[in-house]
């Protein structure tokens, strides 16, 4: 039988581990660093600290031990914080079996090298594209965890791959669809976390739908603008890894990034922010890498440029919209 397994058990690792258990097509064993999740997952099949009050599917074993979690495994699907990716991946290296495909769930572009998580993953693990894959749309992982409808894109260059992956994650509730556009999948994922916080950052001051839509709007933009500089197909960025991830992120209080920027716009500090928050939000650290992205490539991306200078260069969030609302005036043509 397929063995899955899972590295993260935050709420969205969990989330989807719980998911291919639930489509019973695979092995599942989900790896947490603190044994008090592990024992909850295994004795009370439920994840109190990130998902409270929802049970888990019975077959969903846990582990302290990422090399007893990475042992035969076909699929190594890894859901930690983006910027600790290339550490982890380091310590795990020998422990990855050498046909396993490693399977991103992060939304995240590293600080530093500008890498998205695919490449991070190749580069460290030294792996061909073809066992390399990511998985990313509107994915709200509390949603998920409660066996709400949703949909997914699984991207791999080989269609072959993506395809194995589709199958042993499709359940009643889970609807995958597969891509080859790595590049467009990721970018969409990565950016919309950004646009989230200038979307929170709006709500929080006050402003209603019309300042929301606008945001998403320009923000999808600015997302095919790099996405197609980078090599992606436009077309990624109007789908569930684009366009779907974007309105859900953006739209929703479950989402991380979007809370982070309503607190921020409602007057509290960054660091206010940043010491009342448990969970990572990828789109405040991933926001420089992106920017630094754009600007290598003549990308103009306004709106990412004021959610860095509101994050680190203490540009107020009143000043940050004037900003972009005070720039020139241009005709509206898809991707400009």
């Amino acid at each position: 039988m397929t063995k899955v397994a899972v590295l993260g058990s935050g709420s969205w690792g969990t989330a989807f581990a719980n998911v291919v258990a639930d489509a019973g097509a695979a092995e599942t064993v989900l790896w947490g660093r603190r044994a008090e999740v592990v024992e909850a997952v295994n004795t009370r099949h439920e994840n109190p600290d990130y998902l409270p009050g929802i049970t888990l599917n019975p077959r969903l074993r846990a582990t302290g031990d990422v090399r007893e979690a990475l042992e035969g495994a076909d699929f190594a699907v890894i859901a930690v914080p983006a910027q600790t990716l290339r550490a982890n991946l380091a310590a795990w290296a020998d422990a990855v079996p050498s046909d396993a495909v490693v399977v991103s769930l992060m939304k995240g572009i590293e600080v530093g090298t500008s890498r998205r998580m695919s490449e991070v993953i190749s580069e460290v693990l030294k792996l061909p594209a073809h066992r390399v894959a990511v998985l990313s749309g509107p994915n709200l992982a509390r949603e998920i965890a409660e066996r709400q409808p949703a949909t997914a894109v699984v991207a791999c260059t080989d269609e072959e791959t993506a395809t194995r992956l589709q199958h042993i994650c499709k359940s009643g509730y889970f609807r995958p669809y597969t891509n080859t556009d790595v590049i467009g999948v990721e970018l969409g994922g990565a950016v919309k976390n950004v646009i989230a916080l200038a979307v929170g950052v709006a709500v929080g001051m006050g402003f209603g739908d019309n300042a929301k839509a606008a945001l998403i709007t320009r923000g999808l933009a600015e997302t095919v603008r790099l996405a197609v500089a980078l090599g992606a197909d436009e077309y990624t960025l109007a789908g569930l890894a684009g366009l779907g991830d974007l309105v859900a992120t953006c739209s929703s209080p479950l989402s991380r990034n979007r809370t982070f920027g309503e607190k921020l716009g409602s007057g509290m500090t960054l660091e206010e922010v940043v010491a009342e928050t448990r969970q990572t939000a990828e789109g405040v650290k991933s926001s420089q890498s992106i920017l630094a992205l754009a600007r290598a490539h003549g990308v103009d991306m306004p709106i990412t440029e004021a959610v860095v200078a509101m994050m680190y260069h203490g540009l107020p969030p009143a000043d940050a919209l004037l900003a972009f609302m005070s720039r020139s005036a241009k005709p509206e043509r898809y991707g400009v």
